[in-house]
């Protein structure tokens, strides 16, 4: 094995080895809030509606 192919090998189990970041749970988004993006993007599209 050359240098090359140690280092290379090396590396590679140096990241295999990092743990995987903890994603942070969000704060769940009301139904409400939802429902009342939902209507305003149909208010968009609804014919005669300026934008």
């Amino acid at each position: 094995m050359d240098r090359f192919d140690h280092a290379f090998t090396a590396l590679g189990q140096r990241i295999n080895s990092l743990s995987l970041p903890e994603r942070a749970a969000s704060a769940p988004v009301p139904l409400a809030s939802l429902i009342n993006r939902v209507n305003a993007a149909k208010r968009l599209y609804q014919p005669g509606v300026r934008r």
